[in-house]
């Protein structure tokens, strides 16, 4: 007669294989090894099967399966089946074996196979369970449109697995993956300590453990997870990888490369280790490497869009902003739908100063998701480089413009705490000529708000202001990577003189030398540029061609803002342009202002002359207006 435990043995039978072909991260991850022999309450009973009757010996196979060899461990199972074929271990060793290699439809008949003839067998429960998980690994779009529908299957069957085998840590293990996959982080917990009380040395229950807490940012506990994990079974790659992770994390990069290439070797098909190791490579500033590693993860997995940004990253540092931009064009082609690739591709069209495509994708993506607060402050930008290089009165009666306001004064309505959103339309705003009040805005309380208020005052003429702003929040960065998002916004407003110290302060952070010196040369370009814009522009004034002097002062003006010369030189050719409209007279009295703002050591007697020539333009202007709409009217 079989004891009581013997018939548990034999019930619960080969459940110890199933976790590790079981997502312990993330979509895909490394395939763990299988865990030592004694690492799970459910064994293959090599001498007996469920009636009882004695069986072929399994030891050989199973010990194949612990091992990782997997192919041998499916033609060792399958010359134990042509002998005994109705053998239910030898069955379900073999729906393991295949399921470890992903042959998932194989291992999906041999399971139902063992259910035909035993429907209560927990076993084949939990390995269905592991296939589903398996197969939502897979780029099949199907697939990925159903996954919840896939994942509540798999819930189903794994609670079957844990009701039927109460007592098998395996089991839970199981269900506890099918909760981590949904989200239900602690229940998937509970599954997972539980499965750890029934069998303490599960090395797969550590290792999903390991990563739960990984995404909780408890990165000592996490580690320690994935050290019991690897303590127990050696050949667990989901262990490696998660012990690679949370060393990148802490900033150990070499321990941390050690770990994620232990585990791609023990499973090389993996598209987060090599997505792991791109990043520890760019860590280390080889970025030949993390590139290869980058395109090998999306090899893998294409419609990811984490490798594609990380990859944008890089050109973006050498500069090749147009190749960033076709990489995130070849993710988008995976992944239309991809919010983050729309709004990397329109900021990196604003970099090159494409407004209107920057315009484009901003749109676009608040089609797809209205209010978005990213793409309303990347559309205010866009709208201001615009304004920086045409006439404002053209840009005021677009619908751009008009959209741009509309759009903002929505998303402040749904968000009517978000200070850079404000700042975004005083920024718009400003271009109409209004000058709202940022002080009744509030005061910046974070250095994304700083900057926010440094650009809104740029638009209103504050520049030194925005010069202080700008700085301040320079002087707070740690890391060259702040410095340099800093720079990068303030060239794009073209703040030169922060942008400057931006890139210096990233130069002594250890930034990359060829980073700032592009930015150096970008900047000392500009400003020569435009000091050649002012040479001719006055040049063109002096002969009375003022419509070409006010081309070549604006060109001067959209590369250097804060060129006092060339914001006298436009007013002066915009006062005296060929029948001036009331708009013309308008912004050359606004330029005399912003002179008289740029130019502090200018002497009083002068001063006070332009400040009275811009008073009398403002007049000219209101009663010019005045006319204008009467015309219109009649």
């Amino acid at each position: 007669m079989l004891t009581t435990k013997s018939k548990r043995h034999i019930l619960l039978a080969v459940s110890l294989v199933i976790g590790c072909s079981i997502n312990p991260a993330k979509a895909q991850v490394p395939m763990p090894g299988s865990g030592s022999g004694t690492s799970s309450t459910l064994r293959l009973n090599p001498n007996v099967d469920l009636t009882g009757k004695v069986t072929t010996n399994l030891m050989p196979a199973e010990k194949l399966l612990s091992q990782g060899k997997y192919s041998e461990a499916e033609d060792t199972f399958r010359e134990l089946l042509v002998n005994n074929p109705a053998d239910v271990n030898a069955q379900a060793g073999l729906g393991m074996a295949l399921a470890k290699q992903f042959k998932l439809d194989g291992a999906d008949e041999m399971f139902e196979r063992v259910l035909k003839q035993d429907p209560n067998n927990a076993t084949a429960y939990a390995g269905k369970a592991a296939i589903i998980l398996n197969r939502l690994q897979s780029s099949s779009g199907t697939i990925r449109a159903n996954r919840d529908s896939f994942l509540k299957q798999a819930q189903d069957y794994a609670t079957r697995a844990t009701t039927l085998a109460p007592a098998s840590g395996e089991a839970h293990y199981t269900l506890g993956q099918v909760y981590k996959e949904q989200g239900n982080l602690d229940q998937a917990a509970s599954e997972l300590r539980t499965a750890l009380s029934l069998d303490p040395q599960h090395s797969q229950a550590y290792s999903a453990l390991g990563h739960i807490k990984l995404d909780q940012n408890s990165l000592a506990e996490a580690a320690e997870d994935f050290r019991q994990a690897i303590n127990f079974n050696s050949g667990n790659s989901s262990a490696h990888y998660g012990l690679g992770m949370a060393l990148l994390k802490q900033g150990s990069v070499d321990d941390a490369i050690k770990e994620l290439n232990t585990s791609l070797y023990q499973f090389p098909n993996s598209w987060p280790v090599h997505m792991a190791l791109g990043d520890a490579y760019q860590k280390q500033g080889n970025e030949v490497a993390a590139l290869k590693e980058y395109q090998q993860s999306i090899l893998i997995k294409p419609e990811n869009a984490d490798p594609y940004l990380r990859i944008a990253d890089i050109r973006e540092n050498r500069g090749d902003l147009e190749l960033a931009i076709a990489d995130l064009r070849s993710g988008l082609t995976q992944i239309p739908y991809n919010i983050d690739l729309r709004q990397r591709i329109a900021d990196t069209c604003l970099k090159l100063e494409k407004a209107d495509d920057a315009i484009k994708g901003y749109r676009t993506i608040l089609q797809m998701s209205p209010n978005d607060n990213r793409a309303v402050k990347g559309l205010s930008q866009a709208l201001y480089l615009k304004a920086q290089k045409a006439a404002v009165g053209a840009l005021l009666a677009s619908n751009d413009y008009e959209t741009a306001l509309k759009t903002l004064d929505d998303a402040i309505k749904l968000n009517p705490d978000d200070m850079e959103l404000r700042l975004a339309q005083a920024k718009l705003m400003s271009l109409a000529g209004t000058r709202p009040d940022l002080s009744k805005i509030g005061s910046p309380q974070s250095d994304g708000e700083r900057v926010a208020a440094a650009e809104a005052m740029m638009a209103q003429g504050n520049y030194l202001q925005a010069q202080q702003l700008f700085q301040g929040v320079v002087n707070n960065m740690n890391e060259a990577k702040q410095a340099f998002a800093v720079a990068d916004v303030a060239f794009m407003v073209k703040d030169l003189d922060s942008a400057e110290v931006a890139y210096k302060r990233a130069q002594s952070l250890s930034g990359s030398p060829d980073r700032v010196q592009r930015g150096l040369d970008g900047i000392e370009k500009l400003k020569k540029t435009a000091l050649e814009d002012v040479r001719v522009g006055n040049e063109l004034s002096n002969k009375k061609q003022f419509d070409g002097a006010v081309d070549r002062f604006r060109h001067g003006l959209s590369l250097n803002p804060k060129l006092a010369d060339a914001r006298l030189g436009l007013g002066r050719a915009l006062e005296h342009s060929k029948k001036p409209s009331s708009a013309v007279l308008s912004e050359a009295a606004q330029q005399y202002e912003l002179y008289l703002a740029l130019k502090t050591d200018l002497p009083a007697k002068e001063a006070d002359k332009l400040r009275s020539q811009a008073g009398k333009l403002k007049e000219k202007a209101a009663g010019l207006a005045e006319k204008e709409q009467k015309n219109k009217a009649g």
